[in-house]
């Protein structure tokens, strides 16, 4: 299997300094600083990073889980909240919510859901946060 990386590279003190955050594909490269985290400046945050990791790979998941289940999704379409908070005297992503809705043909809102579930234990990132808490809204539309 596959080893993916990237890297970042920061300068300067923590409030005035700055970085670069770059995918090891190419297909991502962003800058970020203390106001991109935790302030409302334009820019990327490793918070934002994660929550695109987690939607992608939990969308991924879930159509896997329909598909064993007998179903081709036509469309997943997942939200990813990482929640950072300061806790004590640093600072901890407390909770990733996750949002998606798809567009299934064939299959009821309780199977749906039941899916959704499973995904969103067996998705190699929701693993990989496994400390963190993991919350999970699941709508089939049609």
């Amino acid at each position: 299997m596959p080893v993916r990386n990237a890297n970042a590279e920061w300068k300067g003190k923590l409030q005035d300094g700055r970085g670069i955050m770059k995918l090891g594909s190419g297909a991502f490269k962003g800058e970020y600083s203390f106001k991109t985290r935790f302030e409302d400046k334009p820019g990327t945050n490793p918070e934002e990073l994660i929550a695109a990791a987690h939607a992608g790979c939990f969308s991924m998941a879930l159509s896997l889980f329909l598909e064993k289940a007998g179903y081709t999704a036509e469309s997943i379409k997942t939200d990813a909240k990482v929640h950072i908070e300061q806790v004590g005297e640093g600072f901890k992503i407390t909770r990733i919510d996750l949002t998606t809705e798809g567009q299934v043909p064939g299959i009821d809102a309780a199977g749906f859901e039941e899916q959704a579930q499973t995904a969103k234990e067996e998705c190699p990132v929701s693993q990989a946060l496994a400390g963190t808490e993991i919350t999970l809204q699941a709508k089939l539309v049609t």
